[in-house]
């Protein structure tokens, strides 16, 4: 079903997202495109009916907000851009309308329809400079847009059951980076809530960097003796080994479409996450 005409005006208008922050009320997404939009992706269809109802909220919110983009003929409509909402928004259900502060720092989401070549260049430490092309699906920004490719965007179903999510991955490598200066990388550990777990900032901090980074090296390990030696692959997607900021992006994607999965190879992570993420235990 096409989305009502008044909705696509509205939700690229520039003066329609100034208003809406002026008044403090986005428009209501129609029934029939959130039923559309939720049939997509199981993993969302089957949260609890009030978890539901928040999500739509914060979807309302995120799409008031942000600009959506397409490049290389991609005509963004109304569906498409609510299925990267519905993904970029579904970690913060517990948090409610405070959890899109995580976002406050961009407005831009630009989407490919296929994935994208970029150019590279790093300096070794002889000071040498080295020129590459990567292909990506997504990218990123520190204070800057977020982009996806739409393909892996659609198809987001089909990578749940190995706990991949394009969006999520994306968008948790944001709130890692968003109270991080620009001089700052994202190193997998975002400012935690106050009290976090009934810590000290310290102690918190503590924990957390101590429990990730021993994960992460066992990760590493074994994603290492999988491809030297051939020995079982881990359950979650490979990349995260790559870095810690990568670990904690592949980590999220994982927690939230595929939670039982994520606990079962990563109890002490999931813990930390629940305790992130407000989830009820």
């Amino acid at each position: 079903m096409k989305a009502p005409r008044w909705w696509r005006k509205w939700l690229h208008s520039r003066w329609g997202r100034m208003l809406q922050r002026a008044v403090g009320q986005p428009p209501a997404i129609p029934q029939p495109l959130w039923q559309q939009v939720l049939g997509r992706y199981p993993f969302l269809h089957a949260l609890p009916g009030a978890d539901l109802a928040t999500l739509k909220t914060l979807c309302e919110r995120f799409l008031a907000d942000k600009e959506f983009t397409g490049v290389h003929g991609l005509n963004i409509n109304d569906e498409m851009a609510l299925c990267v909402a519905a993904q970029a928004c579904l970690p913060w259900i517990h948090w409610g309308l405070a959890g899109l502060d995580w976002y406050a720092d961009f407005v831009g989401i630009v989407i490919y329809p296929e994935e994208a070549v970029a150019q590279r260049e790093v300096t070794d430490a002889a000071g040498v400079v080295h020129r590459y092309r990567e292909t990506l699906a997504g990218e990123a920004m520190h204070g800057g847009p977020v982009m996806l490719v739409w393909s892996h965007v659609q198809g987001a179903s089909a990578g749940a059951a190995h706990g991949h999510n394009l969006v999520i991955h994306e968008f948790a490598h944001k709130a890692d980076m968003r109270h991080k200066s620009r001089y700052e990388e994202a190193n997998g550990c975002p400012r935690l809530p106050h009290g976090f777990m009934g810590l000290s900032a310290a102690h918190a901090t503590e924990r957390w960097q101590t429990t990730w980074s021993a994960a992460f090296e066992r990760f590493r390990r074994q994603v290492d003796l999988a491809h030297r030696f051939g020995t079982p692959a881990p359950w979650m997607d490979a990349y995260g080994a790559t870095a810690p900021a990568e670990f904690f992006a592949v980590a999220c994607e994982a927690y939230w479409v595929n939670r039982n999965g994520f606990e079962t190879h990563f109890p002490e992570l999931c813990v930390l996450l629940d305790a992130f993420f407000r989830r009820p235990r």
